[in-house]
């Protein structure tokens, strides 16, 4: 992909327009600077045959480069506030349908028109897990991720199998993670405390947990990463209401001593766990 060169979007004098301030509770930092957006597109690959997904983008900064690289763009934007000034910003371009709505209670398929799409967000790194998730359990699946996010996060994300957090483990049952660029925070207005990251996840065929068991497996998880400090046995007893004795012999027929903590755990061995558990509900 060529580097798009845009004259930079007057992200200040809109919202001053339009009497807006960026929101804190919706994590709004504007992109400004056109070599992060180039970043983003290089990490994205995005060619002329390319439909693409874009979630919250704000005033349209990377949605104009999206537009001029990509054959299709639907951009979903939750606020409502913004959504006038980004219809403003688009107007000059026809490949481009603009959503206003919450993408965690929209349909994928229904979106893309049923054909295949590259799926780019910009959002909270607290609904990460939540968002991938709903795209990856959706009836058309993204080809491919590229998040926008705290570089902290992008690089927990990537943790080696042993040192997971529930956040890289629930974006790694899905795909392979790998942190792209570095994005400074001068970059953005307002300048956020910590610098981003692109982050690319590129998908599996199908899930590394059976997708019969991925709700047992998402339970799973969060009861064993709800008490960090204490052992397996211990934590998912506390989290999913079950005796200890049980739990305790359900981990030993899974091959998995109950005295290890949920970080240690490799994905393959919360495979063997999840049938387990639910076949004794």
């Amino acid at each position: 992909m060529n580097d798009t060169n845009l004259e930079p979007l007057p992200v200040k004098e809109l919202l001053r327009a339009f009497d807006l301030h960026p929101r804190k509770s919706l994590g709004q930092n504007f992109l400004l600077d056109g070599g992060s957006l180039n970043k983003i597109m290089r990490a994205a690959d995005i060619s002329p045959q390319d439909a693409v997904l874009e979630i919250g983008p704000g005033l349209g900064s990377l949605t104009r480069y999206l537009v001029l690289n990509a054959r299709r763009v639907v951009a979903v934007e939750i606020d409502p506030y913004l959504f006038p000034i980004l219809t403003q910003v688009l107007q000059p371009y026809d490949n481009v349908k603009l959503i206003l709505g919450d993408m965690l209670a929209l349909d994928p398929a229904q979106l893309m028109d049923g054909e295949p799409y590259v799926c780019i967000a910009n959002i909270p790194y607290y609904i990460t897990s939540a968002l991938m998730r709903h795209l990856l359990e959706a009836s058309l699946r993204p080809e491919r991720v590229v998040f926008t996010m705290q570089a902290e996060v992008a690089q927990r994300i990537c943790a080696p199998e042993g040192k997971l957090s529930l956040l890289s483990l629930s974006v790694q049952v899905y795909g392979k993670p790998h942190v792209m660029a570095k994005l400074s925070a001068g970059a953005f207005y307002p300048p956020p405390k910590v610098d981003s990251a692109t982050l690319r996840v590129d998908l599996y065929d199908t899930p590394r947990i059976a997708p019969e068991h991925l709700d047992t497996f998402f339970r799973l998880a969060k009861a064993g990463f709800s008490q960090k400090r204490k052992n397996l046995a211990n934590s998912l007893s506390g989290g999913l209401g079950r005796d200890k004795p049980a739990v305790e012999a359900l981990l030993q027929r899974a091959g998995i001593d109950s005295s290890r903590r949920a970080e240690t755990l490799r994905i393959e061995e919360w495979a063997r766990l999840c049938p387990l558990f639910a076949e004794n509900r």
